[in-house]
């Protein structure tokens, strides 16, 4: 399942980067995709970022059957690959039945960084009667690696353990001592 998603995606991108400017002028949206103003300035693994679009019908019929997705892909040198969304983003697509003219829709993404490198995200959008997608500009950003074990949480339980130990130890054989005496 996951395969299938990521060559989905990977499918999807490419048709992106292959139909560029031309298909988006055959259709009738136009979508803004805008990082969130709360987003953290150089976020690391954990963080939330939050992206907002707004979607446009800029013609003049309704667009039927609108779908807008998010796809995310990696573009660190030697890792290039569309990224698997289950783990980062319960809010994937969005689906409006009927946008009428000149109406539009907002919608916020979410996603929580699970995956240390630099990534791109792009809002797609399709509606049932185009033959060609639109796509938001790319918005870039880089996720820092957290560690994992961090001393300030390690070292109390590291040290602290041992003492009370030897303190319960010498508690105990104190005890002892002046029984035996």
């Amino acid at each position: 399942m996951r395969r299938s998603a990521m060559i989905l995606s990977a499918l999807v991108l490419v048709g992106l980067l292959v139909c560029g400017r031309s298909a988006a002028a055959a259709t009738p949206l136009t979508i803004e995709l805008t990082p969130s103003a709360s987003n953290p300035a150089s976020p690391q693994m954990g963080d939330k970022l939050s992206f907002q679009t707004i979607i446009r019908n800029t013609g003049t019929d309704p667009v039927e059957g609108l779908i807008a997705w998010l796809s995310l892909v990696q573009i660190d040198k030697g890792q290039e690959q569309p990224v698997d969304l289950e783990d980062w983003s319960a809010h994937q697509a969005v689906s409006v039945a009927s946008l009428a003219p000149g109406q539009l829709v907002r919608t916020d993404w979410p996603m929580r960084l699970i995956q240390a490198g630099t990534y791109r995200v792009v809002i797609i959008a399709v509606s049932r009667a185009d033959t060609s997608l639109t796509a938001s500009p790319f918005a870039d950003f880089v996720v820092r690696e957290k560690p994992v074990v961090e001393s300030a949480r390690v070292l109390p339980v590291a040290i602290g353990l041992p003492a009370l130990l030897a303190l319960l130890l010498l508690w105990r054989w104190s005890r002892r001592s002046s029984a035996a005496a």
